[in-house]
């Protein structure tokens, strides 16, 4: 990034190089393979958890590094040069979005059966919210979970959860109290080895073919009440925070992949001829890559504001985020969805028919950026919390 402001001091300099030669050696040489089998190995896991990549923003209690958010900008930005959007976002749920919740609010059993090992790479996280009929709507979810003695008893479906065919564990969005709306929500941590789980099916998409998805069924599950996380009801505004960091590291991604295309892109043009020079020696794609480039840099100076502002009150402050805090992470969210869509478009549209071919990069990364104005909130959704908090 190009402006004075630098949030990164020299431990999140060595860390960006430790992930840097981690991707560079151990992920690009792969992800062709992978893509091709539509599934990278739990292995992946393992590796990133032995190098301190999953756990570098965790406490060093749970076996991470005690570093602070700018961790997980770093390591998101470094694992999306890989080229490979599914094998970046089964990383970062693994470590941003199915187990913060349980880092800030677990007890110290839950942590040490379930964070712990998901930091080391021992145990496979999923985050388990969207069902069939409640994508964005979070409040409309279905899948139960009735108090029996001293255990939940849990019945329902997931839908759209990533790593969901091999997850070890799932941190799941139930409602304990189905008559109290958004009131009664909770969060409960399910195993996966538990009699009444089952994977439904694993679901093909259109991009991101080496992470799985899936669609998952519980029936007469039972757990331990021992594993709830936080209070009972409060799941969905435990929810609504985590999100924030979810939606941040899917902005550092994201825009660091169409940077990607970016860079490849200018190289390809340097190289290809059309009428006699360069094709980025046409006047309108030089305007064209200007505008591009500009879009990227405004795109990542309003997500790194929003990163320091959520990095201030959660790991400085310890306190709950402010809605000006969740306004502008809205905000980016909106935005990065945007401009990376346009970024990748026209990427592919600079290619010609070669792009189009999945023998190229090209192709991947256009497909693969369609999923972020979906997943981790709508695009339109983002812009209506943002119209919410605003007052219109």
């Amino acid at each position: 990034m190009s402006s004075t402001f630098q949030p990164f001091q020299e431990e999140h300099q060595i860390f960006r190089q430790q992930v840097r030669t981690f991707v560079e050696n151990e992920l690009v040489p792969n992800v062709d393979s992978w893509e091709k089998e539509k599934l990278f190995p739990n292995s992946v896991f393992k590796r990133a958890g032995d190098l301190g990549i999953l756990g570098a923003h965790y406490p060093e209690d749970v076996g991470g590094s005690g570093g602070d958010f700018w961790m997980s900008v770093v390591k998101s930005e470094e694992l999306a040069r890989c080229g490979s959007a599914g094998v970046t976002m089964g990383l970062l749920v693994q470590a941003d979005m199915a187990t913060p919740v349980i880092a800030d609010l677990g007890s110290r059993e839950v942590k040490d059966e379930f964070l712990a090992p998901a930091i080391r790479g021992d145990k496979v996280a999923a985050l388990g919210v969207s069902e069939p009929g409640a994508g964005s709507d979070v409040a409309a979810l279905r899948t139960t979970a009735r108090t029996v003695g001293d255990e939940y008893v849990i019945n329902g479906s997931k839908t759209y959860i990533t790593n969901g065919t091999r997850a070890d564990f799932i941190t799941l969005m139930v409602k304990t109290d189905p008559d109290a709306g958004h009131a009664g929500i909770s969060i409960i941590v399910c195993p996966t080895d538990v009699k009444g789980f089952s994977v439904s099916k694993k679901l093909e998409k259109a991009g991101n073919w080496s992470s799985d998805t899936a669609e998952l069924f519980f029936e007469d599950v039972r757990v331990p009440k021992r594993y709830l996380v936080g209070q009972e009801g409060m799941g969905f505004v435990y929810l609504m925070q985590n999100f924030q960091s979810e939606r941040l590291v899917g902005c550092v991604s994201g825009l660091e992949g169409s940077k990607l295309a970016l860079d490849r892109s200018v190289q390809y043009g340097r190289e290809r001829t059309a009428f006699g020079k360069p094709l980025i020696k046409r006047e309108y794609w030089q305007q064209k890559f200007v505008d591009l480039y500009t879009k990227y840099e405004a795109a990542k100076a309003l997500t790194y504001n929003a990163c320091a502002a959520y990095n201030d009150e959660k790991f400085v402050k310890n306190g709950m985020l402010s809605m000006e805090t969740t306004r502008i992470v809205s905000m980016s969210k909106a935005y990065v969805g945007d401009v990376t869509a346009e970024i990748m478009d026209q990427c592919m549209q600079f290619h010609g028919g070669m792009g189009y071919l999945e023998d190229l990069w090209v192709a991947r990364a256009w497909r693969d950026a369609r999923l972020f104005r979906i997943g981790g909130g709508a695009t339109e959704v983002m812009r209506y919390a943002t119209a919410k908090i605003m007052g219109f």
